[in-house]
């Protein structure tokens, strides 16, 4: 197999840089392993490693810092059948860190290359995840506060299948490289090497104390028996295949015709416990049985148990191309905590708007019509009120009516819950 480097963009690093070296032994690899351009797929982030993808003839893909992992697992699962490399500094990796333990517990067959070379060369020489305390960089005192990360055994601990050390410089590079790439797993090799623009200018290090300081280290040599296992890939198409397939969506026909026509948005505005997210998904429901659009945007604490719950609808004959509300034809004032989560509302409205509160609820000044409904005279507890509200909305031609009503609750629950629901409607209808 031919090299697979693209001589219109030669790489371009430092001279001495192990960068270089790497570059070339996994040319190498990938011709050992008999693999075309179209076979591979090189995912890179930011940094000097971050130039690998345009170096090669092949897929690339060239991302975020820190985050190659996460677009090549994307990449992997998508498209199985192809060699996905990932080439990350140590500054990468340590920005990452998140994902990389992510892809060991994970074991998909990915191969990541992480070119370590004790900094942050392409923005400064800064301290970065595996610098030693000791050395002198271009972040100050910073790393000599910090305990440098062994990515090797971290790797290992965090499940990694193939976990391998090595130089930059040794003869085998290549067929280490290949090695990683052949295994059917999350393999990790950790290389170490010099950057001579920043780190060595500072700092002795050179080939030779790499190799006595990769001895004096716990071994990392490739696979790790008490990690291997079914590669994630395989064994998630092999799960999936059992299942049955999930049916399409279900379709909402419509049914009805809508009171109403045009466009028209609804704010509920109540409290955690008030179900008035529940009341917003049974508006829409109530909206797409007459053919309608619909949309909902929440908002509530999230302690879930206290403070505001609020839902934001609009119905509409047309398309939706933005779900905010700019003049709402209806507000449902059930609790203070809501309307004073949306004071700035009352400030626009005019008589064209329709605001139904409870007793205990006090508005704004604003130039809506207010209608008052005493639900609690009515003996209907407080989570009921919500929906309560929505039948009073279709009692009076609202944007639904009760058959509307009805047809979303019969989409939405069963059993006793629908017959308690309906019965519900029924009498908080005739308010």
């Amino acid at each position: 197999m031919d090299s697979l480097l693209n001589k219109d963009r030669p790489p371009v690093f430092c001279p001495g840089c192990s960068h270089e070296h790497i570059t070339q032994a996994l040319d190498k690899a990938f011709q050992t392993l008999d693999l075309r351009g179209s076979q591979i797929a090189i995912v890179s982030d930011i940094g000097c490693s971050g130039l690998f993808d345009t170096f090669f003839h092949t897929h690339a893909l060239h991302g975020l810092h820190g985050r190659a992992l996460t677009y090549a697992t994307g990449i992997k699962l998508a498209q199985p059948e192809l060699n996905v490399v990932v080439t990350m500094g140590d500054g990468g990796q340590g920005i990452g860190g998140a994902h990389l333990l992510a892809a060991c517990r994970r074991n998909l067959n990915l191969t990541l290359l992480i070119l370590n070379n004790f900094n942050f060369g392409m923005t400064g020489g800064q301290f970065s995840a595996t610098t030693p305390p000791e050395a002198q960089v271009g972040s100050g005192f910073l790393n000599r506060l910090e305990r440098p990360l062994d990515v090797c055994q971290v790797s290992r601990s965090a499940g990694a299948a193939y976990v391998k050390r090595c130089s930059s410089y040794q003869k085998d590079l290549a067929e280490e490289i290949a090695r990683a790439i052949e295994f059917d797993g999350f393999a990790v090799v950790d290389m170490w090497g010099i950057c001579p623009g920043r780190y060595t200018r500072r700092n002795k290090l050179t080939p030779r104390t790499i190799q006595e300081s990769l001895t004096r280290l716990p071994a990392a040599d490739g696979v790790v028996a008490e990690n291997k296992r079914p590669e994630y890939g395989a064994h998630y198409r092999k799960t999936i295949a059992g299942m049955v397939p999930p049916g399409p969506p279900a379709r909402i026909e419509k049914l009805f015709e809508p009171p109403e026509t045009g466009r028209h948005e609804i704010i509920l505005l109540g409290n955690a416990g008030q179900r008035i997210i529940t009341a917003g998904e049974l508006l829409c429901l109530a909206g797409l049985t007459a053919g309608l659009q619909a949309t909902q945007k929440n908002e509530y604490n999230i302690t879930v148990l206290r403070g505001p719950s609020i839902s934001e609808l609009i119905l509409s004959e047309e398309t939706v191309g933005y779900a905010g509300i700019s003049r709402p034809d209806a507000i449902i004032a059930l609790s203070q905590e809501g309307v004073d989560r949306r004071t700035s509302v009352f400030k626009t409205l005019d008589q064209n708007t329709r605001v139904f509160r409870v007793p205990a609820v006090k508005l704004p000044a604003c130039e809506a019509v207010v209608k008052t409904i005493d639900f609690k005279a009515r003996k209907i507890k407080q989570q009921d009120w919500a929906l309560a509200s929505l039948a009073v909305l279709a009692q009076h031609n609202i944007v639904i009516t009760i058959p509307m009503l009805q047809a979303a609750l019969k989409k939405r629950f069963k059993g006793d819950v629908l017959t308690t629901a309906l019965a519900l409607v029924e009498s908080a209808a005739s308010i």
